[in-house]
C-alpha cells in the first residue's frame, strides 16, 4: 500500500504544478461539468430559445478484486430542447435526450438504473433516445418546483456512498416532481424520480425512488471557518397495486446518510478551500428479499483540498452489510463481480484528483483520476463459505467536456 499511496502522491503533485491555471475557475467537476444550474433569469420573460445541451465523456475503469469487474465508458448523451420563459418566474421545455455509445448500435428501450430483475425486451437502434419535458415555477426566490424531468444527478449532491458520480453520464434523465428550497441557513432538494410506469396486465413492476439532499448552515458559506450539517436518504419502492408478480413482488430499500462538514476558505490564491466532512451512512431493506441483507451501516471520512484550477481528495470506508443502490459497489458489502459473494465489513481508501474548467459561458472541461485501495478480509460465498481475500489497487481515469450553448429565435 504504501508503494501506491507514494505514487498517487507523486501523480498529485505533478498535476497540481503544472500549467498556466485561471484563478477564476473552481475545482470541481461535479458542479462545473455534471450540474446544471436551475435558477430562472427573469431578464428571459418571453423569450422563445434554442438550447443544446451536452457532455462527451470517456471513461476507463480499470478494476482488480473481487467487487466488480472493470469496464470503458466512451460516449456521449445530447439534449436538443425548445425552451420559453411565458412568464418572469416560468420557465418550460420540450426536446429529447439521446445517449450514445461509440461502437454500439442497440439499447434497450426503457429506463437505465436497475429495476429490479426484469429488463426490457424491445430496443432502440442507433441512439437511447427519451423525450425530454420539463415544467418549471419559482414559487418564491428561495423555492422551486419542477415537474417532469428533474434537476437530477450531481444537482443532488449525494455524497459518493449513496450515488456513483459515473451515473452524470450513464443514467437516463430522472423525471417526476422535485422541491428546492435554498436559503441563508438551510437547503434542501426533494424529489420523486418515476423510473417505471406499468399499465393493468403489465408483466414487470413499477418503481420509483424518493430522496431527499438537505444541508444546515451554522453560518455564512463564504466565512473563513464554515460548519454545516449534511442529511440525505433515498427510498426506492418497486411493486405497484396493480402488479400482476404474486411472489416477492413488492420491495422497498432505503439508504441514509448525515454528518458533520467544516468548510475552510482560506483566502489564498492558491489553496483556495479545505473541506473536511464524516458522515455516518445507513442502509435498511424494508420489504422483499432482494439483496441478503436487512440492514446494515457505514462510516464515510473525507477530504479534499481545491488548489487553482484543481481538487486533491481523500477518503476511508468502513461498513457492515451496507449496499447501497445507487453508488459503486466498492461502497457496500455485495460483489457485483461473482453472484452471492459477500463482504464481512470491507475498508476502503480511496485517493482521486480532478481538474475543471469553465471555458466559458456553457463550455467545461473536466479531467479525473480515481485511486480505490480495497483493504484485505474476509468473504463468505454460498458453496465455498468464509475465506481470506487479499488487498487490491483499482483505479479510473476519465475526460470530459460539456456545452450548453443558446440561441435566442424570439421574443414575444
Amino acid at each position: 500500500m504504501r508503494r501506491t499511496i507514494c505514487r498517487l502522491l507523486f501523480i498529485l503533485g505533478c498535476l497540481t504544478g503544472c500549467g498556466s491555471l485561471s484563478p477564476y475557475a473552481a475545482a470541481q467537476i461535479n458542479e462545473i461539468v455534471y450540474a446544471s444550474d436551475y435558477r430562472i433569469d427573469p431578464d428571459r420573460l418571453g423569450e422563445l430559445r434554442i438550447e443544446i445541451d451536452n457532455l462527451n465523456f470517456f471513461k476507463n475503469n480499470e478494476f482488480a478484486g473481487e467487487f466488480i469487474k472493470g469496464y470503458s465508458l466512451p460516449g456521449l448523451w445530447v439534449q436538443p430542447k425548445g425552451v420559453y420563459y411565458p412568464l418572469a418566474n416560468l420557465k418550460l421545455e420540450l426536446g429529447f435526450h439521446a445517449l450514445i455509445y461509440h461502437g454500439t448500435y442497440k439499447y434497450p428501450s426503457f429506463a437505465y438504473v436497475d429495476i429490479a430483475t426484469w429488463k426490457g425486451n424491445q430496443f432502440q437502434k442507433g441512439a437511447h433516445i427519451l423525450p425530454y419535458l420539463r415544467a418549471q415555477v419559482d414559487l418564491t426566490d428561495r423555492l422551486s418546483l419542477v415537474f417532469g424531468n428533474i434537476y437530477g444527478g450531481a444537482n443532488h449532491q449525494l455524497i459518493e456512498p449513496l450515488y456513483n458520480p459515473e451515473l452524470n453520464y450513464t443514467a437516463d434523465p430522472e423525471a417526476g416532481l422535485q422541491l428546492i428550497y435554498d436559503a441563508r441557513k438551510f437547503r434542501a432538494d426533494i424529489w420523486l424520480n418515476w423510473q417505471t410506469f406499468i399499465f393493468q396486465t403489465d408483466t414487470h413492476q413499477e418503481a420509483f425512488t424518493v430522496g431527499l439532499s438537505s444541508r444546515f448552515k451554522f453560518n455564512d458559506p463564504g466565512s473563513t471557518l464554515h460548519a454545516y450539517v449534511p442529511v440525505q436518504g433515498v427510498i426506492q419502492h418497486r411493486g405497484g397495486e396493480i402488479d400482476t408478480l404474486t411472489v416477492g413482488s413488492v420491495q422497498t430499500l432505503m439508504n441514509g446518510a448525515a454528518g458533520l462538514g467544516v468548510d475552510w476558505n482560506t483566502g489564498h490564491p492558491v489553496v483556495r478551500r479545505v473541506n473536511a466532512e464524516l458522515d455516518v451512512a445507513a442502509y435498511y431493506q424494508q420489504a422483499g428479499t432482494l439483496w441478503p441483507f436487512d440492514s446494515g451501516y457505514g462510516i464515510y471520512f473525507k477530504m479534499s483540498a481545491d488548489i487553482r484550477d484543481f481538487r486533491v481528495k481523500a477518503a476511508y470506508w468502513q461498513c457492515d452489510d451496507f449496499i447501497s443502490m445507487f453508488g459503486s459497489p466498492f461502497y457496500g458489502a455485495v460483489s457485483t463481480k461473482e453472484e452471492g459473494l459477500t463482504f464481512q465489513k470491507p475498508q476502503l481508501v480511496y485517493f482521486g484528483a480532478e481538474y475543471s474548467k469553465s471555458l466559458g459561458k456553457g463550455f467545461a472541461l473536466g479531467v479525473d483520476l480515481d485511486l480505490f485501495y480495497t483493504l484485505s478480509g474476509n468473504s463468505h460465498h454460498p458453496t465455498e463459505g468464509l475465506q481470506p481475500y487479499g488487498s487490491a489497487t483499482s483505479f479510473t481515469i476519465g475526460a470530459y467536456l460539456r456545452f450548453n450553448p443558446s440561441f435566442l429565435i424570439k421574443r414575444f
